[in-house]
């Protein structure tokens, strides 16, 4: 299917790595020109180099997400560049483990600004440009808000911080037929997600335990499964959707696990 990317300047945040580096792949299967906003200077070029080897322009601006003032120059650069911005989607953020028991409000404080406060910046300074555009905006959110996981109460709080701006968004948004959708994640098998899962004392059996929960097929999802929906949300395909909050986790969320 052509999803009438070609072209289209679609911003990522966290784009360098895990499931921002899916759906940039997905991106520029599609002929779109993603770019790459975040703080890594070591991974960011080297995504940007794998990429555009694979065929297509990659950009990138580096910024601090949690500085508001870097987020806008950010979004000031790209706008510099490419004279246009025609998707955002907000994917950085990091499970970083604020317990109610364990965490404070220094802790907790941080965790919002890292993992929720930047979507609402790098949309606001994206607004104008997506005005003119009539482009659309997809959030990354996670299972935690929906299911709980335990230990994680920021990290669970921003992702239902950004199921409901994903909401409120697509109100605001609707006379400027900006459509604002969210792709809810489960369990992907990403770098971070590798690193956590070797915490464990025997990290082969403990994957196992959670592929066996995972309703549909037994396995984790993928960066480019998740990349694929985000791409099709991003495009003129799906015109007529949004404020939705869509679960690209093989029914982790809602089905039996039992089963």
């Amino acid at each position: 299917m052509d999803l009438q990317l070609s072209g289209k300047v679609i911003i990522v945040t966290g784009g360098s790595k895990g499931i921002g580096y899916g759906i940039c792949e997905q991106l520029l299967q599609e002929g779109a020109v993603p770019v790459i906003v975040g703080r890594n200077k070591e991974t960011i070029p080297m995504a940007v180099k794998k990429l555009e080897a694979a065929g297509g322009k990659v950009g990138f601006a580096y910024a601090e997400l949690t500085n508001p003032e870097a987020c806008k120059t950010a979004v000031e650069q790209i706008l510099a560049d490419y004279g246009t911005i025609d998707g955002l989607v907000n994917n950085a953020g990091i499970n970083d483990g604020v317990s109610l028991s364990e965490g404070n409000f220094e802790t907790f404080t941080q965790s919002i600004h890292r993992n929720l406060t930047h979507y609402f910046m790098m949309a606001h300074y994206c607004l104008p440009a997506l005005k003119k555009a009539k482009g659309a905006i997809v959030n990354i959110g996670s299972k935690t808000a929906f299911t709980g996981q335990g230990g994680t109460s920021a990290y669970a709080a921003a992702n239902g911080g950004r199921n409901a701006l994903t909401r409120e968004w697509a109100v605001e948004l609707l006379p400027f037929s900006i459509r604002v959708n969210a792709v809810i994640v489960a369990e992907c098998f990403t770098p971070l997600y590798q690193k956590w899962i070797q915490t464990y004392p025997n990290p082969e059996e403990k994957l196992k335990q959670i592929e066996a929960n995972i309703p549909l097929e037994n396995r984790m999802t993928t960066p480019t499964e998740i990349g694929s929906t985000v791409a099709f949300l991003l495009s003129k395909k799906s015109s007529h959707t949004t404020g939705q909050l869509l679960f690209v986790d093989g029914g982790y969320s809602h089905l039996d696990r039992s089963l």
